[in-house]
Parts: structure tokens; sequence; C-alpha cells
């Protein structure tokens, strides 16, 4: 509840921490890592989405908790920050905690091109940039395969003129795999994000493989379906067992499965607690379950 919310905050700007220019990656060591094929990169497994959480408009003490939320994200060695021009005012609260925060250095900035015209991609693109308020962005994604072809032109032109690092496509909910495949096929992509958590596996089938064939790095979007997953195991105890790969929340047994997958790159949860992205980031410690311990992890989660 907001309510809940705002008292958190006022704790946390009780301290004046947040007003504080970010200058370290992590308190406790550097974070597990995983390699971007197309590079070699690394970059930690668990990111951080922006849609629906940071689309706060004007508000001005839901930005501030949104910059704590970006905080404790950095300071537990996040890196990956994903948004798009589909996120209503998310770009610019991420924006607006990159400035609170000093500009992270750490920062992997992820966004993506959502327009039906090719020719206003490049105006849509600097806006965005303008609103993260960044030199460039890390990562570029055709959102949802929207007019992907002229895009994707845009995109690689970009990347060979060095104004972005990587290039990728987007789909949410399992829509449209066919033709993302297609792509996948013939575009020397560096990324691909996609639906994938413990319940919806279509993209085992198919999409997972393709990408470690191509070398292309994958980031999971909804890991937790958008809270539905999440509010379904509530009240629910963990299994004993989950003790032996260092899960002592559902959200960290879901994020686990999601991550040991040996093809999946990052994992980008979304959330406006603090609480909640340090729970998450936590769950990059510890041991991850191998392919016997994921099976079991399913068909747990399939019986409940």
């Amino acid at each position: 509840m907001r309510a809940t919310r705002r008292a958190v905050l006022r704790g946390v700007l009780a301290g004046a921490a947040l007003m504080m220019p970010l200058r370290v990656q992590a308190q406790s060591g550097e974070a597990p890592v995983r390699r971007i094929p197309s590079s070699g990169e690394a970059i930690p497994p668990v990111g951080l989405g922006t849609w629906i959480t940071f689309n706060v408009g004007d508000d001005a003490e839901l930005r501030a908790e949104c910059a704590a939320v970006m905080r404790a994200f950095f300071e537990m060695g996040g890196r990956m920050i994903d948004s798009s021009p589909m996120y209503g005012s998310s770009q610019a609260v991420v924006g607006d905690g990159l400035r609170t925060l000093g500009h992270p250095s750490t920062l992997f900035a992820a966004d993506k091109v959502w327009i039906s015209s090719g020719t206003r991609g490049p105006s849509q693109i600097e806006e965005s940039r303008r609103l993260w308020d960044v030199p460039r962005f890390d990562l570029l994604q055709v959102h949802n395969l929207l007019s992907w072809e002229e895009h994707l032109k845009t995109l690689f032109a970009m990347k060979a003129a060095g104004q972005l690092r990587y290039v990728g496509i987007t789909t949410s909910e399992g829509r449209r795999h066919d033709l993302f495949e297609e792509i996948m096929r013939r575009q020397p992509l560096d990324f691909v994000q996609l639906t994938y958590n413990i319940v919806d596996r279509e993209a085992e089938e198919r999409i997972l493989p393709l990408a470690a064939d191509r070398g292309m790095g994958v980031i999971v979007n909804r890991p937790f379906q958008q809270g539905v997953l999440l509010r379904r195991l509530s009240g629910r105890p963990l299994p004993s067992w989950a003790a032996d790969i260092g899960a002592s929340s559902w959200a960290q047994f879901v994020l686990k499965f999601i991550i040991s997958h040996p093809a999946v790159t990052v994992a980008i949860p979304a959330t406006s607690q603090v609480a909640h992205v340090r729970e998450n980031m936590a769950a990059m410690a510890g041991p991850m379950p191998d392919a016997a311990m994921r099976q079991r992890m399913a068909d747990l989660i399939r019986g409940l």
C-alpha cells in the first residue's frame, strides 16, 4: 500500500543517506556475474526493471522512493536498469534517481525504441537519452518487435558509429515467438529480452537454446508474472530443501530458478520497495540449482 511505502521512505530519508552521491559498487564485495556472450563483459545476473513501479509521475515523494530503490540496487552490486518509452514517466524517474545518486559509473543503461515510424526512431531515442541524462545507452532494444526492420537498421548504425554498445529485441508474455525466432536467426543481435519464469517456460523449448547457439545474451522480464506468482505463493511455507540453494523467500526461490538457466544473462524484476530490491539482489548469493534441482523446483510449483 502507498501509505506503507511512504512510511518506509521517511525512515530512509531520516538518515539523509539518499542525497549523498553513490561512490561504491557494493558494500559487501563484488556481485556474482554472468558474461555477455558477444563481448565477454561481466554483468550481475539480477537487474532492475521499471515497468509500472517507476511510473510515478511528478510525485516527489514517490520519486525519492524510486531513488532509494536504485541506491540499494547499486549498493548490492547491481548494474542493468531497463526501461522504455512505453513505461510512462519511468524514464524520467530513472534519470532523476541517477542524478540524485551522482550518476553511478557502474550503470548498464538498457532502454528501447517503441514507435511505429522508423524515421522517428532516432528522435525518440534521443529523447529517451535526455530523460535518463546519460551520455549514451549501453543497450537499445526494439520493443515488442514494433517496426523492427527499420529500427534495427538504426540501432546497428548507432553501434557501428560508437553511439551504442549492444543491440537487442524484446517480446513479453510469449507473444510472436515464431517471428522472434526468425529474427534471432537472421540478425546479429547481442541481446534478446523475453518472459521466462518457473511457470512460463515456453522459452526453454526453442528460444533459450537458440540464444545459446547464436551467442546472444538473454534478459528475462516478468520473472514474477507481474507479482501474480508471488501472491499465489504467499502464505505457503518454503520447502526445507530451499536452504540447499540459499533461498530464504519465494522471490529468491523463483529468481534462482531463472538465473541458474545456463542461457540466461540477467533477470529484471521490478519493485518500488527497498526491502524487495535487497531480497531480489540477495538471490545472486549462495549455491545455484543444478538441472536436477531445477526440475525439483518446477515440479513443486506445478503441484501447488
